[in-house]
């Protein structure tokens, strides 16, 4: 298989991913021809086997539950209005949540347009925000040095997270899954004891992964890199989100998402957790785009491959 197999808008991108020229990484016959032990290109920064963190088995905090919505300007929020614009760190190359469309040269997907509805509350225009793309290691950090006042990049709420940053509502239900080839006959996690699978580095899922005896995690710098590396058959499957994993098999119709999920993993927009105004402001704009619909018209636009629009996930407000 080739990247030329890639199907929709984001096919290019996976050219980024590699660290070769593109006619390097053909697959089947070019596979088979490559000479015994000469190893097959990868993307930069994949770790075989990864050393993922310990598993998240805090149970201290309802993870779900954050600050309860108010719109008064504290110290975050006045700052971004003086300085005229939010800057939000995204994704860029996950379909249909946050990629770069190649029709518009800009950012888009489901986690875009929330973003876009952040500032459009805070001020005044969807248009007036700068976003930095993040990979799923960089979040924290991101927070933390102050470079970005916001983060909606597919980040798992969890208490271990809380200790280190203030989380909204949840506004994302997303359950973590397999994507295989369709031929492959794999259903579930648990049937890949030996073999190697694929998550985004820094992310919840490669834990998760690590959990299943026998299963080698893998990790890479963006999810877009594991369907690189399934394509090369350098891994035997790719375990993230389903909302991610969805995007993957819009890309390439030769693999499929299977299985129960492995884990809830709810989304939530992360914070520095001094700008707790901030917290409480987008968690107003998260009320609002639940109640009018807009959360549900930009499911329907971005995520319909899973199915019909589910209701929005509830918000939790600490008492």
């Amino acid at each position: 298989m080739s990247w030329r197999q890639v199907r929709g808008p984001v096919a290019g991108m996976l050219l980024a991913a590699l660290v070769v020229p593109a006619g390097c990484v053909a697959q089947g016959p070019a596979e088979r021809d490559r000479p015994a032990g000469v190893e097959a290109p990868r993307p930069a920064g994949v770790r075989d086997p990864a050393s993922p963190p310990a598993a998240d088995d805090d149970q201290s905090c309802d993870p779900r539950a954050s600050l309860r919505p108010a719109g008064g300007d504290g110290p975050a929020v006045a700052r971004i209005r003086a300085r005229g614009r939010l800057i939000a760190g995204v994704s860029q190359n996950a379909y249909r949540v946050g990629f770069r469309d190649p029709a518009t040269g800009q950012l888009a997907g489901f986690e875009i347009d929330l973003v876009r509805e952040i500032a459009r509350d805070l001020l005044g225009s969807p248009d007036r925000v700068q976003f930095v793309a993040l990979s799923a290691a960089d979040r924290i950090p991101s927070l933390t040095n102050g470079s970005v006042d916001l983060v909606v990049r597919t980040m798992t709420m969890t208490c271990r997270d809380w200790q280190q940053v203030a989380f909204s509502t949840e506004y994302y239900r997303a359950a973590q899954r397999l994507l295989v080839p369709r031929d492959s006959g794999v259903t579930n996690l648990a049937q890949l004891a030996g073999s190697k699978v694929c998550a985004a580095t820094g992310s919840t899922s490669i834990s998760n992964i690590a959990a299943y005896p026998g299963v080698i995690p893998v990790s890479a710098a963006e999810v877009l890199d594991c369907l690189v590396l399934l394509q090369q058959q350098q891994v035997a499957a790719v375990s993230t989100s389903d909302i991610l994993l969805a995007g993957l098999a819009a890309q390439d119709p030769t693999t499929v998402v299977v299985g129960p999920p492995v884990k809830a993993q709810p989304y939530g927009v992360a914070v520095a957790p001094a700008a707790t105004d901030l917290v409480r402001f987008v968690n107003r704009v998260l009320e609002r785009v639940r109640r009018d619909g807009t959360w549900r018209a930009s499911y329907q636009r971005w995520l319909s491959i899973l199915g019909p629009a589910p209701a929005p996930p509830p918000a939790r407000y600490r008492r």
